[in-house]
């Protein structure tokens, strides 16, 4: 373990900038819980700036191909992203491993899905039911956000998040035999639609839905009926959890 000096901190500094990781291929995981998980994946993990306590109690699993430090509780706040910091910062290598359509009886897609914690949840909600390949189009929030990475609890580590040319990718998995469904208002309702296997299932962005090139290609639409009648529509993450429970009860 080594101290950190003034010029290697500054350098690390330059990661609280989403750019500056998207050009080395990296992106930055923070706190216990998260970075306990970064270790027992099969990621690279490139830099581990952690405190005297968290070094010494994760002494045996430290990877010795890492750039290690010991930090203080002021070098952890100007690394940090967060309002607490939390004990460990690392910087970790992206990995894009080769997607596996044949482990996925349901494959979930993205359409220009915006907003960061809806991602991380869903990616969560994926790892919880065993969906191990998500397709995004270009325009959806990365996954590699610091925002997405800790509200993915983990899953960031175990699903494999793919960014395409959606339409094109839609067109190539139903040549592959999986059944095209699709998020939508005027859907017809999960609790009463034959759900088959393997398929996909689209969620659209959080404001305007599917997009229209991206409509052309479901189908089957499904909607989680509004029985209520006072809201005019459903969070994209709480919608997506409760639409993947439908396809595995």
């Amino acid at each position: 373990m080594n101290s950190l000096s003034k010029n290697q901190l500054k350098n690390l500094i330059a990661f609280r900038q989403q750019k500056r990781c998207d050009e080395d291929g990296v992106f930055v995981v923070e706190g216990v819980k998260m970075c306990d998980e970064a270790l027992q994946s099969s990621f690279k993990i490139i830099t581990i700036c952690g405190t005297t306590e968290y070094l010494q109690s994760h002494r045996s699993i430290l990877p010795p191909s890492s750039d290690i430090y010991e930090v203080n509780g002021e070098q952890l706040e100007r690394l940090s992203n967060q309002r607490t910091p939390n004990k460990v910062w690392m910087l970790v290598e992206r990995v894009y491993p080769a997607p596996n359509t044949t482990a996925n009886t349901l494959v979930l897609a993205l359409d220009g899905l915006q907003d960061p914690g809806n991602m991380g949840t869903i990616m969560r909600t994926a790892d919880w039911f065993g969906i191990r390949r998500i397709v995004c189009s270009h325009d959806t929030v990365s996954c590699y956000n610091p925002k997405v990475v800790q509200s993915s609890m983990g899953a960031i580590f175990r699903t494999n998040v793919e960014y395409c040319d959606l339409a094109e990718k839609l067109d190539s998995l139903s040549k592959e035999g999986f059944s095209i469904y699709g998020a939508m208002l005027d859907g017809e309702s999960i609790y009463k639609a034959e759900k088959k296997s393997p398929s996909v299932l689209v969620i659209g962005n959080e404001g305007h839905g599917i997009s229209e090139k991206i409509s052309s290609k479901i189908e089957r639409r499904l909607t989680i009926p509004n029985i209520g009648g006072t809201c005019e529509s459903l969070n994209a993450a709480v919608a997506t959890a409760i639409l993947v429970s439908e396809f595995y009860r």
